[in-house]
C-alpha cells in the first residue's frame, strides 16, 4: 500500500520548516536513503522568475531546511530546473534570484549550473519513448521531487508528478504541448517522466499554494501543510482530495491509475497524519475536461459535426482580459501552435489552431490570459 504523510506546517520560518519536514519524513523513513558522499538532487518547481510570497514556486526557507537535513547526512545537495524560458545560464540565473534560491546557498546547497542537454531513449514508455532532458539529473546519485501545489490550466492541478516537466529544458517544453495537445496523452507524457527519473522521495510545499489562474498568475493560498510520499503520485492522490478533486479530474492522476501506480482512491492509500483536517475547502479550481471527445472517425458527418459543436460548448478556452494585458508578445512567442497573434497591441486566438495547451496563461507575466469555461460548461457544472 502506497504510504503519504502530511503534516501542518503553517509558516516559512526556517525552524518550524525543519521541524515540519522530520515529522512528515519520520513515517515514510526519513531520509535514511541518503547515504555519506551522495549527490543529491533536488528538483525545485522554479517555474519562471516570481518572488517567493507569490506562491508560484518551491519556497527557499524549506528548501534550506531541507539541505541541512541532508548535509547532516554527510551527502551533497545541488538544487535546480529549467524553467519556462531559454535554458542558460544568464536566464537561469534570474529565475534563481528572483525565487529566493541564493538564500539556500547559505545552508550548504549548490545551485545547478550545468545546462547541457541530453536525449533519453525510453522503450517502455506508453508516449515519449524519445525526449529531451537537461543533463544535471545525470549527475545526482538519488532525486528529490520537491513542488508546490497548485492549481493548473491544462492538468488541473500541479503538484509533484506534473514536477517532473521541469526536467524538461525550457524552450523544448511548447514542442511537446504540441506534440502532445491532448491532456490525456500529455498526461502519459508526465509519467514517462516520472518512472524514467524515478524520484526517491516527493515532497509537497503547501504551505502556501495556488489556486484560480495558476500555476504561475493565481492567488497565493494559505494551505498550512507539508506533504511527503515515496511515490509522486500516491503524494499527488492526497494533494488532489486536499483542493477538492477527484482522480477523475486530474489527466496525471488518471494516467497513473491506468498504469496501476495508484489505487482507484486516495481513501486506499496509508495515510500518516490528519488528512481530513487540512482539506481547504474554498480552493478555487479551474477544471478545464478539455480531453473530452464527443465525436470519433467512425461517426457519420451529422455526429461528427454534432459532436464538434458540444465539444465546443464544454470546452475551456485561453481569453485575454484586455485590461490587464500589456501587449507584451510573450503569449503568441511562446504558442506552441502559433494560434496567437498580435493585432493593436492585443493577443488574437485562432481558436482552429488552438490546442488548449494553455502555455500563453501559463507564462503570461501579468496574469492577463485567463482559463475561459463557457456558460454552458459553467452550467453543467452547477
Amino acid at each position: 500500500m502506497e504510504q503519504v504523510s502530511v503534516v501542518r506546517c503553517e509558516s516559512y520560518d526556517r525552524a518550524v520548516c525543519r521541524r515540519g519536514l522530520l515529522e512528515a519524513l519520520e513515517p515514510i523513513g526519513g531520509l535514511d536513503f541518503i547515504k555519506p558522499g551522495m549527490r543529491v538532487g533536488v528538483k525545485a518547481n522554479l517555474v519562471a522568475f516570481l518572488k517567493p510570497e507569490a506562491g508560484a514556486t518551491t519556497h527557499p526557507a524549506l528548501l534550506s531546511a531541507l539541505a541541512e537535513l541532508i548535509g547532516e547526512r554527510g551527502a551533497s545537495v545541488v538544487i535546480g530546473d529549467s524553467p519556462g524560458g531559454v535554458y542558460t545560464a544568464a536566464y537561469v540565473k534570474t529565475v534563481y534570484r528572483a525565487t529566493g534560491m541564493y538564500e539556500t546557498e547559505a545552508a550548504g546547497a549548490a545551485l545547478n549550473m550545468d545546462f547541457t542537454q541530453k536525449q533519453a531513449d525510453f522503450p517502455a514508455a506508453r508516449v515519449a519513448k524519445t525526449f529531451q532532458y537537461t543533463a544535471w539529473l545525470d549527475n545526482c546519485d538519488v532525486l528529490i521531487d520537491f513542488c508546490k501545489l497548485k492549481s493548473h490550466g491544462m492538468m488541473g492541478m500541479s503538484a509533484a508528478a506534473k514536477n517532473m516537466f521541469g526536467a524538461i529544458p525550457g524552450t523544448v517544453k511548447p514542442e511537446y504541448h504540441y506534440k502532445y495537445p491532448n491532456p490525456a496523452d500529455f498526461a502519459r507524457m508526465i509519467i514517462d517522466l516520472d518512472e524514467y527519473f524515478r524520484p526517491a522521495l516527493s515532497i509537497v510545499d503547501g504551505v502556501v499554494g495556488m489556486d484560480g489562474n495558476g500555476p504561475t498568475a493565481g492567488d497565493p493560498k494559505p494551505m498550512g501543510l507539508l506533504l511527503a510520499s515515496k511515490s509522486p503520485h500516491a503524494a499527488d492522490l492526497a494533494c488532489a482530495h486536499l483542493i477538492g478533486l477527484e482522480r477523475e479530474d486530474v489527466p496525471t492522476l488518471e494516467a497513473a491509475y491506468e498504469r496501476g501506480l495508484i489505487p482507484a482512491s486516495w481513501k486506499d492509500l496509508e495515510i500518516f497524519g490528519d488528512l481530513e483536517s487540512l482539506v481547504v475547502r474554498d480552493f478555487h479550481n479551474v477544471r478545464t475536461k478539455s480531453d473530452i471527445l464527443f465525436w470519433n472517425e467512425s461517426h457519420g458527418p451529422v455526429k461528427k459535426l454534432a459532436g464538434k459543436v458540444i465539444q465546443r460548448c464544454l470546452s475551456a478556452i485561453p481569453k485575454v482580459t484586455a485590461s490587464q494585458c500589456v501587449g507584451c508578445g510573450k503569449c503568441a512567442d511562446i504558442c506552441p501552435a502559433k494560434a496567437i497573434t498580435m493585432k493593436s497591441k492585443l493577443p488574437h486566438i485562432d481558436r482552429g489552431a488552438c490546442i488548449h495547451c494553455f502555455c500563453c496563461q501559463e507564462f503570461c507575466p501579468k496574469g492577463a490570459m485567463k482559463v475561459y469555461r463557457p456558460p454552458v460548461a459553467r452550467l453543467l457544472n452547477r
